[in-house]
């Protein structure tokens, strides 16, 4: 088999393409299904099914970000060992702009109130009184205070700038690692580290402060300085796991012969590793907050594990994503077994889904939530588009850089 290559077969393409379909007419179902009993027709918009198409389109675009943000780091750090599966995170860092449009869609259809997962979108809750004089009971002095940061104009030039930005940052790195193949040399490879170091700068605020917007602002009279931090762990786990498992697909089919069992460790480091960073974020957000016993601080977690029913998601969500990468990786020989890697990789991304769930769910369908068949159709709907992107992706280019300045190097790669 001719490793350079990958055939993007259409078995493959069939499993995507019926995911795909699984997903999308569970949405259209979805938007046909009728309010909760007891919920006034003319005020349903469809909460649960606007809020998980938030779940996926956050968690899956954040796969295709953070492949980005590695990407960008292995030049600025010019790292060599990677330079081997180089292909393979360009591959996944591919669905970011795919991503990006579906994330506009989602929050734009809460700017022309399509639905209210958003509460600080809606333009009466800042209007302390109605134009008779009296009282406007919507009035939140709050949302008010925040109106500053949260208006209309300020917000959706962040938002397009995160996305616009973090997309053509990532088309470039893509269109000239294509260069670099056919032209050699080192200016290109020294134009990617000066323009990794650029997004690793504006990454390091757009990470934290998307996340305040998109994600925080749902729960928005509460706040978290660790926030960003923990979404951003959350986001790298879930990219690295998917680099990992897409490598070891690739392997199994015969594909990348240079990739030796030192990469595949490498790989697992680097799961095991920001496993553990976003364990230490998850916990400490909860520590300090349940510690200084603030009540707009304790009013996120209180109503996760007390108000609406989340309690045991939450243990769950941790117990997965922290005892199991710990348990099952802690020696240097799971990190090189193939099914051990499969395993916990499957489970971190099931448990880091999950916590994306936790974070959206308690905030918008409050005690109405169940993981039933509109959650999992969407999910495998938004599995199969980013296999898709992926797979295609691959197909598109050699599976091993060709004149890369450290290509020798990363195919020596044995320790």
């Amino acid at each position: 088999m001719n490793n350079l290559n990958y055939t993007f077969t259409n078995k493959t393409k069939y499993i995507t393409f019926g995911l795909m379909a699984i997903g999308l007419l569970t949405i259209i179902a979805g938007f046909f299904q009728g309010p909760p009993e007891g919920v006034n027709p003319e005020g349903y918009q469809h909460t649960r099914m606007w809020a998980i198409l938030l779940v996926n389109g956050y968690f899956f675009m954040g796969i295709g970000l953070l492949a980005t943000f590695f990407m960008a780091l292995q030049y600025a750090a010019e790292v060599a060992w990677s330079v081997a599966v180089k292909r393979v995170y360009e591959a996944v860092s591919c669905y970011l702009p795919v991503g990006a449009v579906i994330m506009f869609i989602i929050v734009l259809a809460g700017q022309l109130h399509l639905h209210h997962l958003y509460q600080w979108m809606d333009p009466d809750v800042i209007v302390k009184n109605l134009p008779d004089g009296t009282p406007n009971p919507k009035f939140d002095p709050v949302i008010a205070n925040k109106h500053g940061y949260f208006n209309p104009v300020f917000f959706w030039a962040r938002t397009i700038a995160y996305l616009v930005v973090w997309s053509l940052f990532q088309q470039g790195f893509r269109k000239r690692s294509l260069e670099e193949d056919l032209q050699g040399g080192t200016a290109i490879h020294y134009k990617n580290m000066g323009k990794g170091a650029l997004f690793l700068v504006f990454f390091a605020v757009t990470s934290s402060t998307s996340a305040w917007d998109w994600m925080m602002s749902l729960d928005v009279h509460w706040f978290s300085t660790m926030y960003g931090w923990y979404a951003f762990a959350g986001m790298w786990i879930s990219a690295m796991t998917t680099i990992l498992l897409t490598v070891l697909f690739l392997k199994r089919k015969g594909y990348l012969e240079n990739v030796n069992d030192s990469h595949i460790h490498d790989l697992g480091k680097w799961m095991f590793a920001v496993s553990f960073l976003w364990s230490y974020l998850y916990f400490c957000q909860y520590m300090l907050i349940w510690y200084t016993n603030i009540p707009e601080e304790t009013i996120y977690f209180h109503d996760r594990l007390h108000g609406f029913g989340y309690m045991g998601l939450m243990w769950t969500v941790f117990f997965m994503n922290f005892a199991f990468p710990m348990i099952l990786l802690m020696s240097r020989d799971a990190k090189r077994n193939y099914y051990f890697l499969v395993i916990v990789g499957t489970i971190i991304l099931i448990g880091h889904w999950l916590d994306v769930y936790n974070m959206v769910m308690p905030a918008t369908v409050k005690g109405d939530h169940h993981l039933g068949w509109m959650e999992i159709g969407t999910a495998l709907g938004f599995v199969g588009l980013i296999i898709f992107v992926i797979h295609r992706s691959l197909a598109k280019a050699p599976l091993t850089v060709q004149k890369h300045p450290y290509l020798d190097e990363s195919l020596h790669h044995q320790y």
